[in-house]
């Protein structure tokens, strides 16, 4: 039995695709899944079982399809991988609440990348990596420019952006699963 952390894309944000997280916790109870949890409504969830990463994904989302009737992408990472992004943020030093995780579905083009960090945007450091681009938002998430479609249109690749609070949390609940 494996523990994963699993991230959905786009739910419950300005009234689109909305998915009450208590259903569907219970839904995947019922298909298989065990220790679920959600954190917040934004597309959090933590769940143990037996089958790898890209059956977990398919499963999930097919439950989504078949019982909120829309589609989600659907990031399913380890724990190990999560601390790691943690880990390496380059900005680890700077304001808690300035810190963002942008996480990649899959790894950009390299050429992408490199147009992608050629550019700059006032009041906003990022870093890019295979999985993950950090973002310092010096104002904040709320005012910032590159925002997730932002990243996504650059690099051309689905993403899902969350805080380091999130992202601790979601570590955190690895631990008591």
């Amino acid at each position: 039995m494996q523990t994963f952390i699993v991230f959905l894309r786009g739910i419950n944000v300005s009234g689109q695709k909305k998915m009450k997280m208590a259903k569907l916790k219970e839904i995947l109870s019922e298909n298989g899944f065990q220790n679920v949890q959600t954190y917040i409504q934004s597309g959090n969830l933590i769940l143990s079982t037996k089958w790898d990463k890209e059956t977990v994904a398919q499963k999930i989302k097919d439950i989504i399809t078949d019982n909120f009737g829309f589609e989600v992408p659907i990031l399913v990472l380890t724990a190990e991988v999560v601390n790691q992004m943690l880990e390496a943020c380059p900005y680890a030093k700077l304001e808690d609440k300035k810190r963002y995780f942008t996480l990649l579905y899959e790894q950009a083009d390299a050429k992408m990348v490199a147009d992608f960090e050629a550019l700059s945007y006032e009041n906003e450091d990022f870093s890019v990596t295979e999985n993950c681009v950090y973002l310092y938002c010096k104002n904040g998430a709320g005012k910032a420019k590159l925002s997730n479609n932002v990243i996504e249109q650059k690099l051309k690749v689905t993403a899902t952006t969350r805080n380091l609070n999130t992202m601790r949390k979601m570590l955190e609940l690895t631990k008591k699963s």
